[in-house]
């Protein structure tokens, strides 16, 4: 059964990411946007990361559009899932489709879907895409080994997008703050996009991993701490400013502080907002998933800005954002959307954005954090995956329609249930159960104003699901 999760459709290469089934998904997406555009000439903007066949996979799918008599326009080389997001908004097209796993370990492959509006497709679209891909068998999608070439344009997705980036930051500033920067581009897509809009406004830089490997050095394109030694390590032995990284398809960030430690997303979210708000002078609505610091509920409430709480996945804070009801919505697993810039997750101006704090305040990021924890108080947050079997199923399924009133002392004051499981205590302490929208495991999220304390409150919550 193919089942586009909380980004796209995932599966490992060879036993359900097939040529025959992407041919599958692929027919239905046209299918699906036949019915959305009739009568309407359709193009679509199509990428693919770095991964063994992601390119071939591309390939494959643009010939079969062609002979659907839909125009292609396919990226010249592997590209960033933002660029190819800004390739559709500027294209005009009716969609876009990118090969790519994300950070999943390199046996794995995938296929994101974005609308008209550069931004990934909701539940309701990707349901009704699943639903043509049951009425299509493989026979019914042959090979086409003879596409149609005047139905493919190959354009150039590296140009365009650094140019709309280039206005987005103030490289001035950090150019003249002279601090240098070393860049992770974990062999992924942000190889000459990154490194290269820094290097082009003169800011030095420290580049390790910008070459292919479709096997990752061994590793899952994340941004782990456990993956980022090296990035720690050239830090410290070139005594850059801070570090970069992003992940395969350079949507989601990593960074290191000038002492060569990782600092967790959910600190650089918060740091971001406040430097919107404090320095930038921003206002408006502010967004974060279900699983992200509370930290951002304390700077929202600080700033009389209204908090939208939205499940996990990328695509409902992009959703708000093209409501113009938010000027910045983050969730935990790295991502990351502010007013004027796009409806898809961007690592890469993530990390630009970090760069430009770091420089326009004067200060080292390890500074930084100690004034926002100064300002609003320490979060810590943890987290513990379940495999998912079915009677732990059945308990998260019981516990979501009766939630407990108590979690040990603990007075639940509310019950969210948009996404799995989340009961919120006194002080901005919370824990949350969930099914993994990628994998078969229960992810489990506590955060407390200190690791004793989240720790006390993620045991609790495992031990009702056995």
């Amino acid at each position: 059964m193919i089942r586009f999760g909380t980004s796209g459709w995932r599966a490992v290469m060879g036993e359900e990411f097939t040529f025959s089934n992407v041919r599958r998904v692929v027919q239905a997406i046209a299918n699906y946007l036949r019915g959305q555009y009739p009568g309407r000439e359709l193009s679509l903007a199509i990428g693919y990361d770095t991964r063994f066949l992601s390119e071939r996979f591309a390939e494959e799918a643009a010939a079969l559009l062609s002979r659907n008599r839909v125009r292609v326009y396919l990226a010249d080389r592997d590209c960033p899932s933002q660029a190819l997001a800004y390739q559709i908004i500027r294209g005009g097209h009716a969609g876009g489709i990118n090969f790519t796993a994300s950070f999943n370990p390199p046996e794995f492959n995938g296929l994101k879907f974005n609308v008209a509006s550069g931004a990934p497709a909701l539940p309701e679209v990707t349901d009704q895409v699943e639903k043509e891909v049951e009425k299509i068998s493989p026979e019914d999608v042959a090979p086409h080994y003879y596409p149609d070439r005047s139905f493919i344009h190959r354009v150039d997705l590296q140009k365009d997008y650094l140019e709309f980036l280039q206005n987005k930051i103030d490289f001035a500033a950090i150019k003249k703050s002279e601090i240098r920067i070393g860049i992770d581009l974990l062999f992924g897509t942000s190889r000459e996009y990154l490194d290269e809009i820094l290097e082009e406004n003169g800011v030095p830089i420290e580049v390790i991993h910008g070459y292919i490997d479709p096997y990752f050095g061994g590793i899952s394109p994340s941004c782990t701490e456990t993956n980022l030694a090296e990035l720690r390590q050239l830090v410290r032995n070139k005594g850059c400013a801070l570090g970069l990284a992003t992940d395969a398809d350079g949507d989601r960030f990593g960074v290191v502080n000038e002492k060569g430690e990782v600092v967790i997303p959910n600190y650089i979210l918060a740091l971001i907002l406040e430097y919107l708000l404090a320095v930038k002078g921003w206002r408006g609505g502010v967004a974060r998933s279900v699983t992200t610091t509370h930290l951002i509920d304390r700077i929202a409430r600080h700033y009389d800005l209204p908090l939208y709480r939205t499940p996990v996945g990328f695509k409902y804070m992009a959703d708000l954002f093209l409501q113009n009801k938010i000027i910045f919505g983050g969730e935990e697993s790295a991502c990351l959307a502010v007013r004027d810039h796009l409806p898809e997750k961007d690592g890469i101006f993530a990390g630009l954005l970090v760069a430009e704090m770091v420089a326009v305040c004067g200060l080292s990021l390890s500074q930084l954090l100690q004034q926002l924890f100064k300002k609003y108080g320490l979060m810590v947050g943890v987290q513990q995956n379940l495999k998912l079997t079915p009677d732990r199923a059945r308990k998260l399924e019981a516990l979501v329609k009766n939630p407990p009133g108590r979690l040990g002392k603990r007075v639940v004051l509310s019950v969210e249930t948009m996404d799995g499981l989340k009961l919120d205590f006194d002080e901005d302490r919370w824990l949350i159960l969930r099914f993994s929208g990628t994998e078969p495991l229960i992810r489990c999220y506590a955060e407390a104003g200190n690791e004793k304390e989240a720790r006390a409150l993620l045991r609790a919550g495992l031990e009702l699901l056995g």
